[in-house]
């Protein structure tokens, strides 16, 4: 009964400490998110710093994987090259290693030392609970969160460190243990058992910890020649999840990163293994270091001082790597886009919410700059019938519906992944923007439809009417041109210049459905061209009301007013109630009302 209460223990200690390490880990990646894209996007060709940012990236989420991962999302985003990603992987295993030293902790004894007993975890753990607790509970502020998650993750994990300690102790010396210590003295079965451990875990930063855990526990048998070859097989270990992620769905130097992290892994476990076994024969370090018993500290000093030899001896071969992964996925014919950026959001970017984020943002503007420009074209076309344009136009508007069907997808499942407030609503203003942009893209080809029909009819405007639509069509592109410009610089200010504008153009529909409609009563305009002309008049208005609409989600977001009542912030703007506005609707009025006005 007493090993099945301790195996019971040992299992929920498990599970509370790879809990507390996943907790810990998402509070550091959603409070320094933004700051880690901004590192690297910031990483140069040189070698050295890609290592050291992969080692500080690494250090923060407390995965290496996960900073792959991440890498191989900002490949496929365009945002970093392959020799770039290659010195990021190379320091990602050095960063890995400060999990193992912040466990090292729980062996930490006091000896009456106030600043040893504050971090002995038994002190350590209840106060940083509590630290968490009173942050997600009382205090309860968005910007905050993060923090108390880091808290509780870190009291959560070395609980269940203590757990599974409490849990081992009961096995130590039973036949069983006894044979799986003897079992481990094999190298190779030591490699094999941290590589299959690693797999199931999906950790190495968990599993060395497992490690420390049943090595801390005195009696344990575990000694130093046992321990190094099951951490280079959790090493290796950690390349099989790697392997996975860069292989799914991703670009070829997505795939050639994946390449690198096996290759880099495996020659490092290699060499290392062949120096270890020559030192280990020769008896280096005197015959005691190699059969003594092991503790948390020495697994953790061993696996940092592997990793940073490894790097160091391997940096000079970066150049190397880059071309063995080259040899080993060659590059063959792949379909081209002529808007790349548009097909680089994928789901490997929700391991960074922040970098997620930033990505889905990048795209969405490439999508509303193409349909900006696709619109200018459509109006052209509309005015001019220059049928040159027209293979361009729907490319371009195939690429805006493509894109447009798989970023909703890609937003809701980001959704359920943001913690942040400004963050939530960022994704809530993309989402809404999407549609925005599409649908504009749709009225400009409409207004080529518009033109078909005017040749099929062996029809055309009038002069007049021409002069009239190229003002509006001026109007409406620069609406267009505004407010992409402030979604660009994420500019409220600017936002604020669109419905002064948007109000204007209205005007100038009304007018212009007036003045064409006694056209057609007096017989001065020709049935099928004055039908198209007030169509176009429709489809123009309607793309300056999602200029609009963005302008509103982009103030809406820090404004809770306008979020909750976008109708009765509209209503007060067109009352007059703001002195900014009616000094830019008056400025617009005289910039195209006038001279529409003075047309006649």
């Amino acid at each position: 009964m007493e090993i099945i209460s301790a195996i019971i223990q040992l299992l929920g200690g498990l599970a509370m400490f790879l809990y507390g390490i996943e907790l810990m880990g998402d509070g550091l990646k959603n409070s320094s998110g933004a700051a880690l894209k901004r590192v690297l996007e910031k990483v140069t060709g040189n070698v050295l710093m890609g290592v050291i940012t992969g080692a500080l990236v690494t250090a923060v989420i407390q995965s290496s994987t996960a900073t792959i991962v991440l890498t191989v999302a900002l490949i496929g985003a365009g945002v970093l090259n392959l020799k770039q990603a290659v010195s990021i992987v190379m320091g990602a295993n050095i960063g890995t290693t400060v999990t193992a030293q912040i466990i090292r902790l729980g062996s930490i004894e006091s000896d009456g030392s106030f600043l040893l007993w504050l971090f002995d975890t038994d002190t350590l753990a209840p106060i940083a609970l509590v630290a968490g607790i009173i942050l997600l509970m009382f205090i309860k502020r968005q910007n905050l969160k993060p923090v108390g998650d880091i808290c509780i993750g870190f009291g959560v994990l070395f609980v269940g460190l203590n757990l599974m300690t409490d849990g081992v102790a009961p096995l130590v010396g039973t036949s069983a243990f006894t044979a799986f210590v003897g079992f481990m003295n094999n190298p190779l079965f030591g490699i094999l058992f941290g590589l299959v451990l690693t797999v199931i875990v999906q950790s190495s930063s968990a599993t060395v910890g497992m490690l420390q855990t049943v090595a801390s526990v005195p009696g344990s048998g575990i000694t130093f020649a046992m321990a190094y070859p099951i951490i280079m097989g959790i090493n290796l270990g950690t390349c099989v999840t790697t392997a996975m992620v860069c292989s799914i769905g991703s670009s070829k130097d997505a795939k050639r990163t994946g390449v690198v992290h096996i290759a880099f892994n495996t020659i490092g476990t290699v060499l290392f293994m062949l120096v270890m076994t020559i030192l280990q024969k020769v008896q280096a370090f005197g015959a005691e270091f190699w059969v003594a018993t092991v503790d948390s500290g020495g697994i953790a000093n061993f696996q940092t001082i592997f990793n940073l030899i490894t790097a160091v001896v391997l940096i000079p071969f970066a150049d190397v790597l880059v071309k063995l992964s080259l040899k080993i996925v060659k590059d063959v014919p792949e379909k081209t886009h002529n808007h790349p950026e548009l097909y680089t959001l994928t789901d490997n970017l929700y391991i960074s919410p922040a970098v997620a984020v930033g990505e889905a943002t990048k795209a969405v503007i490439s999508m509303g700059t193409i349909a900006r420009d696709n619109f200018a074209r459509c109006c052209d076309v509309l005015l001019t019938k220059d049928k040159s344009q027209l293979d361009v136009i729907a490319l371009d508007e195939d690429n805006i519906d493509r894109f447009a069907d798989r970023v909703d997808n890609f937003l809701i499942g980001l959704s359920k992944e943001v913690e942040n407030e400004w963050e939530d609503r960022q994704v809530d203003m993309l989402m809404q923007t999407v549609p925005s942009f599409e649908r504009i893209g749709d009225y400009g080809t409409n207004l080529v439809e518009l033109s078909q029909r005017l040749e099929k009819e062996e029809s055309d405007f009038s002069d007049f009417a021409k002069k009239e639509l190229a003002l509006i069509c001026d109007a409406v592109n620069e609406i267009l041109t505004i407010t992409l410009d402030a979604f660009v610089r994420d500019d409220n200010e600017a936002a604020k210049r669109i419905e002064p504008l948007e109000e204007t153009i209205d005007d100038m529909v009304r007018i212009l459905k007036d003045r064409h409609t006694k056209r057609l009563k007096n017989g001065t305009c020709a049935v099928s061209s004055g039908l198209v002309f007030m169509e176009a008049l429709t489809h123009l208005e309607r793309a300056s009301d999602h200029c609009s609409s963005i302008a509103v989600m982009m103030l809406a977001r820090t404004n809770e007013a306008i979020l909750h009542n976008h109708y009765e912030y509209l209503r007060m703007v067109h009352e007059g109630g703001d002195e900014t506005y009616r000094i830019e609707r008056n400025r617009r009025r005289e910039q195209y009302i006038t001279p529409l006005k003075n047309n006649k």
